[in-house]
């Protein structure tokens, strides 16, 4: 998409005149490589699953930014509470430093997606295929080494994924997993405003997208998911 947008620009040294179709056409280029980018669950590069097909009442819960210390045991047992099952989406430096929570998921009978190995959230969308591959390819080293299992579904940081990581993700294997009721919980403190805001989009078939060790809101993703029995 960036060769044709300079191919184009560069038609102006022999069209000076038609400089505003021209221009129209190079802007165009640009915001067809960058909007689906820098938008969030955008399928333009790729598909990227936000719902599932159900004839019941039912949800996909996913928990992202795991494992961690504090929350995973904590969530791990809520969800044995209610007999629920979910899906972790974890960083591979983290499995890395705590292998033992990764097989405690795995284990109680969830399943771990791949979240990228150092979680760069603010540049992952503009990454290369080379330093894409390497957070792809890092995380799952780091999950099958912890448990032996293989990740079969992705999520790119803050759901920002450009062209190469949408075909990295098929080459592997792995589908690309959005979302479709989240609660900000990574920005909000408020349990009963997280609560209110993921129940707003909740239909049967939803994936529910909920953050481990949400720096503002600690470890109360637990409480919101705690809610969910009430639907």
């Amino acid at each position: 998409m960036w060769v044709a947008s300079l191919f184009v620009l560069s038609t102006l040294w022999f069209a000076p005149s038609r400089w505003p179709l021209i221009l129209a056409l190079h802007f165009a280029g640009q915001f067809l490589a960058i909007y689906p980018t820098v938008r969030p669950n955008c399928d333009w590069f790729g598909v990227v699953t936000r719902r599932f097909r159900t004839e019941t009442k039912e949800i996909w819960l996913t928990i992202d930014d795991g494992p961690d210390p504090v929350s995973t045991p904590q969530i791990l047992e809520l969800l044995k509470k209610f007999g629920a099952r979910a899906t972790f989406f974890v960083v591979g430096e983290r499995v890395r430093a705590h292998p033992q929570l990764a097989r405690a998921i795995v284990d109680a009978g969830h399943t771990l997606g791949n979240h990228t190995d150092a979680h760069p959230s603010a540049s992952f969308w503009s990454y290369s295929k080379c330093a894409a591959a390497r957070e792809i390819d890092g995380a799952a080293a780091a999950i099958r080494e912890a448990t032996g299992v293989d990740a079969t579904v992705f999520r790119a940081p803050v759901g920002l994924a450009n062209v190469f990581v949408h075909r990295l993700v098929v080459a592997r294997g792995m589908r690309m997993i959005g979302w479709s009721s989240r609660g900000f919980d990574t920005v909000r403190t408020d349990v009963g405003e997280i609560v209110a805001t993921v129940f707003r989009d909740i239909r049967p078939g939803a994936i529910v997208l909920l953050h481990e060790n949400a720096p503002r809101t600690g470890t109360r993703s637990t409480k919101v998911a705690s809610t969910f029995p009430e639907w």
